[in-house]
């Protein structure tokens, strides 16, 4: 099946909403044409000119990545400095390049929750709440034999999901009426004369995020020409979203074991810490990349030790001082985890849709940082 750039970017904001990204962030679509055909994907974690090489040769349309691009608005493009130089090589090799960042960071089973299971947290919650989804009341007016195709139609598409159940639904059996007019094609009856068909007031509850794409499968799934439907603001909320999580050890561990289980479970040789190495732990906040300020919030919510990356030396003396160990273990290793998790989805996403595309994950990528034994 035929794919666009904008086919792909549509699943990823599926996995990750834009809603759901940092006001100062600038996640999406970075350079190129979004109706661009697709076949190959490059995941990274940063566009630099290895990765740009790396999509070329591959014979790659489109790259995918962590940070983005162009995070700071641009100026001038000059192509005698390597920022420069990159656009102008991915501009001239008709690279296109898409970005997922804090929304991702923020996005249920995104980089935050990633890292939590990683450290074999439990329990966790979002650290610092900054979204909460509103909800709407779909009714729509089905024929009584098509009730359970627009049913599944709408749930496949996001309505009707409450917690770890899916197709929540309630119907009432009905009769309805209309009366095709001149230049309609009914489904049902005769143009100029009333009509009264078994009918099922269909009702579910959908996000209001999601209402695009809900009304959009019922209108497919429905057979009629003119579906009637009504949407209800609804005072529910969802769960909320944010930045950062905290959770639970299995059982208390001290602080120094804690750390090894860090490195193995981010597959990193070294890391900064600061608390009492044999200093027992057991609440632990997290946030991938640089998520030193949220530390605040890591008090507020009784953890003993805050892991997350570039953590200054005055901060790290402020969470000393409010008796919060700190472990910094580095930008590239906090976040890098998420590709495996991000091409799974996609790799699903595509096959269950018949998109034929071929998603691989840069090897070129690596951490700036090396330590001195």
């Amino acid at each position: 099946m035929s794919v666009s750039c904008a086919d792909i970017f549509n699943l990823i904001e599926d996995f990750a909403p834009l809603n759901l990204a940092e006001e100062w962030d600038n996640p999406g679509l970075q350079i190129g044409d979004p109706e661009l055909k697709v076949n190959r994907i490059l995941l990274c974690l940063d566009v630099d000119e290895k990765a740009c090489d790396e999509a070329v040769q591959a014979g790659a349309q489109l790259i995918i990545s962590h940070h983005p691009l162009l995070f700071k608005p641009v100026k001038q493009i000059l192509t005698g400095t390597p920022a420069g130089a990159l656009l102008a090589k991915c501009l001239c090799s008709g690279l296109v390049v898409y970005s997922a960042h804090t929304n991702l960071d923020n996005a249920k089973e995104g980089v935050n929750d990633e890292l939590a299971k990683r450290l074999g947290l439990a329990d966790t919650k979002v650290l610092r709440p900054g979204y909460t989804e509103k909800y709407l009341k779909l009714v729509v007016f089905v024929p009584l034999d098509h009730t359970d195709t627009v049913r599944r139609a709408i749930s496949l598409a996001g309505a009707g999901w409450i917690g770890n159940y899916s197709e929540c639904a309630f119907q009432t059996q009905g009769t309805g009426t209309f009366r095709p007019l001149e230049g309609s094609d009914p489904f049902i009856g005769k143009v100029g004369e009333l009509e009264k068909v078994d009918e099922v007031r269909l009702e579910t509850i959908l996000p209001a995020g999601r209402v695009k794409e809900v009304i959009k499968a019922m209108c497919v799934a429905h057979p009629y020409e003119e579906v009637a439907y009504d949407l209800y603001p609804l005072a529910n909320e969802g769960p909320a979203m944010g930045t950062g999580r905290y959770g639970y050890t299995a059982e208390p561990i001290k602080l120094n074991s804690f750390i090894e289980k860090i490195k193995s479970a981010l597959g990193i040789t070294g890391l900064r810490f600061g608390g009492d190495p044999d200093g027992m732990i057991h609440s632990v906040a997290v946030c991938g990349g640089a998520g030193a300020s949220l530390w605040t919030w890591a008090k507020k919510k009784s953890a003993d030790v805050m892991v997350t990356s570039d953590i200054d030396y005055h901060t790290a003396k402020d969470m000393l001082s409010n008796r919060l160990s700190f472990v910094d273990a580095g930008h590239f290793g906090t976040e890098n985890i998420i590709m495996p998790v991000l091409r799974k989805y996609l790799e699903d996403c595509c096959r269950q849709k018949g998109f034929e595309v071929a998603i691989s994950t840069s090897r070129t990528q690596f951490d700036p940082f090396s330590f001195s034994r």
